[in-house]
């Protein structure tokens, strides 16, 4: 049985949910679908089981363009797997990054990324956009960044939020790897408290998954061009800074991409997404992983928020994935494409 304790507050002060165990026993319906097959359904959530078992189904039936690497563990020793996307064409320099799934109860996000790989190997060399993206960069893909939470969600407790670390002394567990990454560590808008939801860990890095995600960008900074971390809920495209109110150096350029793409989601599916500097737009949050990775000079750098706005919150009832995923895919394809034109 599922925890809903604290859903209230979880939902961020929108409408108490009557029917919550519904809505997470129909997420959590396995009946369809082979998970190892890399033909999974769009429109069902699946279990950390089912997404490694079809990370690897689908680099032996796409050998030629998926390598999945193996950039570290979690703390309950899960591993973290990244598969890197290449076109069929001679090596390049340009690489974007995008992760998923860094707060547990977020199952919209690492849906997404399972979505995005599915569609660039089914429309390569199909499709015109991702095509171009693929001929031009290499995309890093890590679709559950927070393993060990999001086991819990599963087992346990629906509503959770960090990972599943433990440290002496406290009876706390968890630190939202959402606050680890060095960008003004622990400042306000995070907590030095360890039973805290936004508890920032105690150092910078001292989370494994963060250190893990840190040593490799790191090691791939003069290639990695783009970074995308995708979140929910509440349809936002937030770019750098989040720690701060002030703007980063380029913040007319990053506008001007997420207005970009807010208008086409409007455009093409009616629905509303609202965009900006991430401080400025919803609150103070420091040692987020966009601020960190913009600093280490990786100048295009956005998180996503995906559906909803609210009424489902966290738990997005699966019917709702083709559309959420299909609004975040245009979003990327269209910073991607301009960032590449702006970086050739």
């Amino acid at each position: 049985m599922f925890s809903v304790c604290g859903i209230k507050c979880a939902l961020l002060g929108s409408i108490l949910l009557e029917n919550t165990q519904e809505l997470i026993e129909k997420q959590t319906r396995n009946e369809t679908s082979d998970p190892r097959s890399s033909g999974m359904n769009h429109d069902k959530f699946y279990s950390l089981d089912e997404i490694y078992n079809w990370v690897n189904k689908t680099s032996e039936e796409y050998p030629d363009m998926v390598k999945v690497i193996l950039i570290g563990s979690s703390f309950e020793k899960r591993p973290l797997y990244v598969l890197k996307l290449s076109g069929k064409r001679p090596a390049v320099d340009k690489a974007m990054w995008m992760d998923c799934g860094i707060h547990a109860r977020e199952w919209i996000s690492p849906a997404f990324c399972l979505w995005f790989v599915r569609y660039v190997l089914m429309f390569y060399k199909q499709y015109v956009d991702i095509t171009s993206i693929m001929d031009k960069m290499d995309i890093y893909v890590l679709p559950v960044m927070n393993p060990d939470g999001y086991v819990y969600t599963w087992t346990t407790n629906r509503m959770w939020r960090k990972n599943r670390s433990v440290r002496e002394h406290s009876p706390c567990v968890g630190a939202d790897l959402n606050r680890n990454f060095d960008a003004n560590w622990c400042s306000e808008g995070a907590s030095s408290y360890a039973c805290s939801e936004i508890y920032c860990g105690q150092h910078p890095e001292s989370e494994p998954e963060v250190e893990a995600v840190a040593n490799f960008l790191r090691s791939h900074k003069d290639s990695v061009r783009l970074y995308l971390s995708m979140h929910s809920y509440s349809q936002m495209l937030l770019f750098p800074y989040s720690y701060t109110h002030e703007q980063a150096r380029n913040h007319a350029e990053l506008l001007a991409l997420v207005q970009e793409a807010a208008a086409k989601i409007r455009q093409f599916y009616r629905n509303q997404y609202r965009f900006g500097a991430g401080a400025k737009t919803i609150y103070l949050a420091p040692g987020g992983s966009d601020d960190w990775a913009y600093n280490l000079g990786i100048k295009y750098s956005f998180t996503f928020e995906l559906q909803d706005r609210g009424r489902y919150g966290f738990l997005l009832p699966p019917t709702l994935i083709p559309n959420a995923c299909n609004e975040a895919l245009l979003a990327v394809k269209i910073i991607a494409l301009r960032v590449l034109e702006k970086i050739q």
